[in-house]
C-alpha cells in the first residue's frame, strides 16, 4: 500500500472533527474562566484592596481552584469537552503543574507529589526569574 493509497483509507475512516462546536465551547469555557477572573477582581476590589492587590488575589485564587479542581479530576472532564478553552494562562499553567504530580501520589503528599510540583515548575520559575532580572537590567542600561 502506498502512503497515497492510506491516506485515503485514513481520511475516508475518519470521524470528522466538530470544528464549530468545539470552537464554541473553547469560546464559552475561556470566557467564562475570564469573567470568573473579573468577577473574583471587583468582589476583591468591594472588600477595599487596592488593584494591584486585587490583582494578586484574583490570580492566586484562580492558580488554587485549578491545582484543586485537578486533583479532584474535574479540570480534565471540563477539558475534555471546552478543549483549549480551559487554557487561559494562568489556570492551563496550573493544571499542566499539577497534573504530572498526582502521578506520583502512591509515594506520599510530601514526598511524592509535593517533590514532583517542585521539579515541574522548578524550570519555569528559574527561566521566568531569570528573564525577569535580564529584562530589568537592560530596561535600567538602557534608561527605559
Amino acid at each position: 500500500m502506498t502512503n497515497a493509497e492510506y491516506q485515503r483509507l485514513v481520511d475516508a475512516r475518519a470521524k470528522p472533527s466538530p470544528t464549530v462546536k468545539n470552537l464554541a465551547w473553547a469560546f464559552l469555557v475561556g470566557g467564562a474562566i475570564s469573567a470568573l477572573g473579573q468577577g473574583f477582581l471587583n468582589l476583591y476590589l468591594s472588600w477595599g484592596l487596592d488593584q494591584d492587590q486585587a490583582g494578586t488575589a484574583v490570580s492566586v485564587t484562580l492558580i488554587f481552584l485549578s491545582a484543586l479542581f485537578t486533583g479532584l479530576g474535574w479540570f480534565d472532564k471540563l477539558a475534555k469537552h471546552a478543549g483549549a478553552g480551559t487554557l487561559v494562562p494562568i489556570t492551563g499553567f496550573a493544571n499542566a503543574v499539577v497534573s504530572p504530580a498526582l502521578e506520583f501520589r502512591s509515594e506520599g503528599l510530601v514526598m511524592g507529589v509535593g517533590a514532583r510540583l517542585f521539579v515541574i515548575a522548578g524550570p519555569v520559575l528559574v527561566y521566568g526569574i531569570s528573564a525577569s532580572v535580564v529584562y530589568g537590567l537592560l530596561l535600567v542600561l538602557l534608561g527605559g
